[in-house]
């Protein structure tokens, strides 16, 4: 698995660079320390948000906090490594897709009995996310008890897979082209890493992906009654 110092000298080949940093933290001395300690963070982070990865998808039930509103029923902290909600959920939920449904009534409408089984309704409730007067995030949804899925800021890059890896020090490449490089020859040899990411970028989402074997359910009231 790839280190930080590994990632940025990858990043830093790819510009052509002799690529001999030894530390970041702290930079070791070099210019080209300086400039990874600099970006490596921002591009990480950029990263991350680009899409749900497996390696950072976290799941948790949510801490109550005081609601100060009247247009929401629940509020909830959001969780301290948080980067990007996905989902909120009920917490009988067994994913993000499919949970037990309500059967219809004789006429099929509605929903008139307890839950049942092998049934599914779209689960994912609805939530905004706010930050109130003390700088804190909260979730304010109108779920008891939720759950929250989530994409987590991490930072060890032994958690990172292969061709992450690979979008990754394509993308810093992309913001050390100009330090590095300068000029109209570094602003080009920019572009050209920014292409190189998001074709590495693509494969990292479809093989990401490719980890996954769940599919939505639509099942509505009237059709789990049947």
């Amino acid at each position: 698995m790839a280190s930080e110092v590994e990632i940025c000298n990858l990043a830093l080949a790819h510009l052509g660079d002799e690529a001999t940093v030894a530390s970041i933290d702290p930079p070791e001395g070099s210019a080209q320390a300086e400039h990874c300690a600099r970006f490596y963070p921002i591009a990480r982070d950029g990263l991350l948000q680009m899409h749900p990865w497996n390696f950072a998808s976290r799941r948790v039930s949510l801490a109550s906090v005081t609601m100060p509103y009247t247009m929401w029923q629940y509020a909830y902290a959001c969780p301290g490594d948080m980067m990007v909600a996905v989902s909120v959920l009920p917490p009988e939920a067994e994913n993000d897709y499919a949970v037990r449904a309500y059967p219809a009534d004789r006429h099929g409408f509605g929903a008139t009995n307890p839950p049942i089984t092998n049934a599914g309704v779209y689960v994912p409730q609805e939530y905004v996310i706010e930050t109130d007067t003390l700088g804190n995030k909260v979730i304010y949804t109108n779920q008891e008890n939720a759950l929250l899925r989530y994409q987590a800021l991490v930072t060890d890059p032994t958690k990172f897979d292969p061709l992450f890896v690979m979008a990754l020090s394509w993308h810093l490449a992309g913001m050390l082209a100009g330090p590095v490089i300068k000029g109209g020859e570094g602003a080009a040899e920019g572009k050209r890493c920014a292409q190189m990411m998001l074709a590495y970028l693509q494969q990292a989402r479809a093989s990401d992906a490719n980890q996954r074997n769940v599919r939505p359910e639509h099942i509505t009231t009237w059709m789990s009654g049947r």
